[in-house]
Order: C-alpha cells, then sequence, then structure tokens
C-alpha cells in the first residue's frame, strides 16, 4: 500500500475537481493507492478564533463551504479522495480547535507545529530569529507543543515532527536532543497518535527527510504508528521521493503503514 496524505491545491490552484484530477493522474503515475487533500486550516474564515496573527492573516480568506464542495462533488464523480485538514497546533486552543474539528467529516486530521509564539519556523522571512535565540530553549519550546498537540488526543497524525530542523540549526548536546525526542515518543505512544515520514525536508535547506532516523528508530520501538506522506503544493510533488521515504521506514524496523477513513485508522503492509 503507499499513501499521500499530507497534499495541498490552495496556493497554486483552485478547489476544483478539474485541478484535483491533475493531483489523482500524479498520485496514479506514482503508484499511490490513497490520496488525501490536507489543506492547511489557517486558510478558512472558520479558524480566525484559533490563530492569527499578521502573516496567517494576511492569507486567510476561505470559506469551508467551498472545501466542502470539492470532496462532494469528487464523490458524486466517483473520484477516490481522502478529506483530510491540517491544523497548526494552538496550545491553550483546545476546545476551539476541537469544535472545528468535529464540526466537519474529515477523513483525518494533521496537526502540526509552525509557530513557537508569533515566530513562524519553518519561514524564510523568521530564519534570522534562529541566530538570536538559544537553540536549545527553541527545541525545547517546540517539542513542549509537539507533547502536548499528542496529548490532547484532537489529531490522528503529526506533520513534519522534527521540522524545527528546516534550517539545519541543531542543539550541540545530543543527549539534550534525544531527551526531547524522548518525551515526543512518550506522548505519542500513549497517546495513540501517529508520525508522518515526509518527504518535503529533501526539497527544504535542511534536505533530509522528517524526522530524523534516531527519532523515527525510538517511534518504531515504542510502537509509534507512521504515515507516508509527501507535504505536496502541486501536482508535481505527489509522490516525491517515495522509495527513500519507504527505505527509511524500513531501516528502523517498519513493514506497517496506517491509513485513515472517517477519523479511524487500520494497518496494511508497507509497499
Amino acid at each position: 500500500m503507499r499513501t499521500d496524505y499530507h497534499v495541498h491545491m490552495h496556493e497554486t490552484g483552485e478547489f476544483s475537481t478539474d485541478y484535483l484530477k491533475e493531483y489523482l493522474a500524479k498520485a496514479k503515475k506514482e503508484g499511490i493507492d490513497e490520496l488525501g487533500i490536507s489543506e492547511h486550516a489557517y486558510f478558512f474564515q472558520e479558524t480566525k478564533d484559533i490563530i492569527s496573527n499578521p502573516w496567517i492573516d494576511n492569507r486567510r480568506g476561505l470559506d469551508f463551504k467551498d472545501y466542502q464542495a470539492l470532496f462532494d462533488q469528487a464523490e458524486k464523480e466517483g473520484l477516490p479522495v481522502k478529506m483530510g485538514i491540517e491544523m497548526d497546533y494552538t496550545p491553550g486552543k483546545e476546545t476551539e480547535m476541537k469544535a472545528f474539528i468535529d464540526a466537519h467529516p474529515f477523513d483525518y486530521v494533521i496537526g502540526s507545529v509552525h509557530w513557537i509564539g508569533d515566530w513562524g519556523i519553518d519561514l524564510a522571512i523568521f530564519r534570522d530569529e534562529y541566530e538570536k535565540r538559544d537553540i536549545k530553549e527553541a527545541y525545547r519550546q517546540y517539542f513542549d507543543q509537539v507533547v502536548t498537540l499528542a496529548e490532547s488526543k484532537l489529531f490522528d497524525f503529526v506533520g513534519h515532527i522534527d521540522l524545527i530542523k528546516i534550517f539545519s540549526y541543531w542543539p550541540d548536546d545530543k543527549d539534550f536532543l534525544h531527551e526531547q525526542y524522548d518525551r515526543a515518543v512518550k506522548a505519542l505512544a500513549d497517546s495513540g497518535t501517529c508520525i508522518e515520514i515526509s518527504t518535503a525536508g529533501l526539497r527544504k535547506p535542511v534536505g533530509e527527510i522528517y524526522p530524523d532516523p534516531v527519532l523515527l528508530k525510538k517511534c518504531y520501538e515504542a510502537d509509534v504508528g507512521i504515515v507516508l506522506c509527501s507535504d505536496a503544493h502541486k501536482p508535481d510533488h505527489i509522490g516525491y521521493a517515495y522509495d527513500q521515504s519507504v527505505e527509511l521506514a524500513r531501516s528502523v524496523g517498519y513493514d506497517k503503514l496506517h491509513v485513515f477513513s472517517q477519523r479511524s485508522s487500520k494497518t496494511v503492509p508497507l509497499d
């Protein structure tokens, strides 16, 4: 089985089945068995009470009904696609996030950490912030959120779980780094939250898959489930470097992955 659940459409196209068919055609070419669209939740007006800052507010403006209409029309046309959403986990907004999630018939929900306060950790415009901050403290704050994200039990899997490495800033203290991994893995295992193996990191300055192999091995040893994703933002990204993600998964011991439908999951053999 091959999956790609972390896929976006809005930034390079529109919510139409014609555009969706371009994604599905690329998925078929890449041998992807299950495709899921999971647009960024911050684009939708319905999330303005969950997360708000100048960068996000400048991009928000969609109505969720238009997103829902895409999947309703896809169902009518018999197009095989799963309905997901990627939410910026926002500490203290668990009630509001739950209300948004429960209001819609998602097949799966991705929880991701992109912000430490008003610092967008993966945005090039904020890259200099890494030079101004204590890296150990930044990693501690980031993994604080990964832990509480998992503990909330609101999400099916975590997106790009070690995104904070995106610009290749790492704590010098490896024991400290592994402590952050360990507490994240414990929260994931205790809550039954999966992670994605995301090839998007290969397209970023860090030039490597999310997560780090050490972190992924810890997840395997704790029986944390996986999905395989590309974090596609255009059709060409679908299935990107898929064989590398399979190789990484197998290298630490995985031979199964999770597939989702209506917020329930099952394991299937890893292709």
